[in-house]
């Protein structure tokens, strides 16, 4: 009986009014008879085709994960008592301010929100040094997908539950050897904590990989937080517009750029527009340039704010240990302790089921799968890196070959790599030679190589007109000790 009333209603054609729709996290509808009719979340649906709002943005994701050209049609059909206000009434839309000149007209107005817009596209794309959500995308993909049973047992354990519902511990740190499956189990907690937690608490993350001078360093790092920060909540982009529109890119890349950051970086913790944030940073041990003035900085900000917690994972490192100095407020995960081991093993195990099915060979023998599974559940000691190198020599093995490969392969990580460069010198020809070119060539590149490139520098034999082709051929030879990505 109401929702054609509902549908006709003059505060959806209001100007302001978006804002009093989009801002707050729960707005409630009422007839005129004080009646309750439903509020932002169960009537999305007829506010949708109302407003062509789309519906994610009703429910609450960030604004800023939504085009310029889109927010402003939101505004095409509202009106409002001075046409400057259609404009000033989007300033928390976008998140920029300009100071309101009435009589500057509507053009003027928008003129002004338009530039303002631009600085902060600007200062945000100098900010950038990664993007830390494609980067999971990526680490993921190589890892053959993310599998919930490895790391489902984490949001049980007590280290993480008194991490997660104490406000006193604010941070986790999960350490553990070569291989334990530390960032897939990182990954793992951001989804579920992305699925679980208020869509208003934020989640930004960052992954350490030495091997890419872009993304193992402190400043990095803070870099890389900040972006994921102002993504979800681009307010806080002020605190870096205060300096970056004086000097603009150098702000971020000049020698005093870690200070200028842990300033900036401080001032978001301090802001009282912060929601709550999760922090997690993935391999500490990966962080090659200034890793100490990191987790000096992470500690000393540790107390600065009750809605933030962290959440740290690196190797067995007694120097990340030791500066880390944690107390009430911090814990550790060791997942080399017995009940985490038997945890990690059970998780090994399922990663080993999964990757089964990969092989094609075995897939008809009901038999030889139980035998293969059960050798490898034998051998793996609770460790998934090992399980991923198998796996690639299996995939080569014909049938009646799988076990006699399953059973000459050692069980620790240094002898796998010691077999694996023995296998390499026994290939026929010159082909051990261009390993060790292919090798020692990856090994010196300060970045992931294109093939054209490698087979230039590698200096491999004359291949043709079809270079990439031939060089994947020779990279293949080389084993595990090479991953090919996009002709990288």
């Amino acid at each position: 009986e109401w929702e054609s009333a509902f549908r006709r209603s003059k505060w959806f054609t209001r100007g302001w009014t978006l804002q009093e729709l989009l801002a707050p996290r729960s707005v409630e509808f009422f007839s005129q008879r004080h009646k309750r009719l439903g509020d932002k979340d169960s009537l999305r649906l007829q506010i949708h085709a109302i407003t062509g709002i789309p519906e994610r943005a009703l429910e609450g994701e960030p604004l800023s994960h939504f085009s310029v050209n889109d927010r402003l049609s939101w505004m095409e059909k509202r009106q409002t008592k001075y046409e400057e206000d259609k404009v000033y009434s989007l300033l928390g839309i976008f998140g920029v301010y300009i100071s309101p000149f009435y009589g500057e007209g509507m053009a003027r107005a928008l003129t002004r929100l338009q530039d303002e817009i631009k600085k902060l596209e600007e200062c945000t794309r100098d900010l950038y040094v990664t993007d830390p959500r494609r980067d999971k995308a990526r680490i993921e993909e190589t890892k053959g997908g993310l599998l919930e049973e490895s790391y489902h047992w984490i949001l049980q354990n007590p280290s993480f539950l008194h991490w997660r519902n104490n406000p006193q511990s604010r941070l986790l740190w999960i350490k553990g050897d070569p291989g334990k499956g530390k960032t897939m189990l990182l990954c793992g907690i951001i989804n579920e904590l992305s699925k679980s937690t208020a869509k208003t608490t934020l989640l930004s993350y960052f992954f350490n990989q030495a091997t890419d001078s872009r993304i193992n360093s402190a400043t990095a790092v803070l870099r890389g937080l900040l972006f994921m920060l102002i993504n979800q909540q681009p307010v806080l982009i002020s605190h870096l517009r205060k300096k970056h529109d004086q000097t603009g890119k150098a702000l971020f890349e000049d020698a005093n750029a870690w200070v200028v950051l842990c300033e900036i970086f401080t001032d978001i913790l301090q802001d009282s527009t912060l929601d709550n944030v999760y922090f997690f940073i993935d391999a500490l041990d990966e962080c090659v340039k200034d890793l100490e003035k990191l987790l000096a900085f992470i500690v000393q900000k540790l107390s600065l704010s009750p809605r933030v917690k962290w959440i740290l994972t690196s190797r067995n490192y007694a120097n990340i240990e030791q500066r880390l100095r944690l107390d009430s407020s911090g814990a550790r995960l060791s997942l080399e302790l017995k009940e985490n081991a038997a945890q990690v093993s059970r998780a090994v195990d399922a990663y080993i089921n999964h990757r089964l099915t990969e092989l094609e060979q075995i897939q008809h023998d009901q038999s030889l799968q139980s035998l293969v599974r059960e050798k490898m559940q034998q051998k793996a000691n609770g460790t998934f890196l090992w399980v991923s190198l198998v796996m690639k020599e299996l995939k080569d093995a014909q049938p009646w070959e799988v076990v006699q490969v399953l059973e000459e392969v050692p069980t620790e990580l240094t002898d796998v790599y010691r077999q694996m460069m023995g296998h390499i010198k026994q290939l026929k020809r010159r082909n051990p030679e261009l390993c060790r070119q292919i090798l020692s060539t990856v090994v010196t590149a300060h970045r992931p190589l294109h093939l054209q490139e490698l087979s230039v520098l590698a200096d491999l034999p004359d291949q043709g007109s079809n270079v990439e082709q031939t060089t994947v051929a020779m990279v293949n030879m080389c084993g595990s000790f090479l991953t090919l990505q996009k002709d990288h």
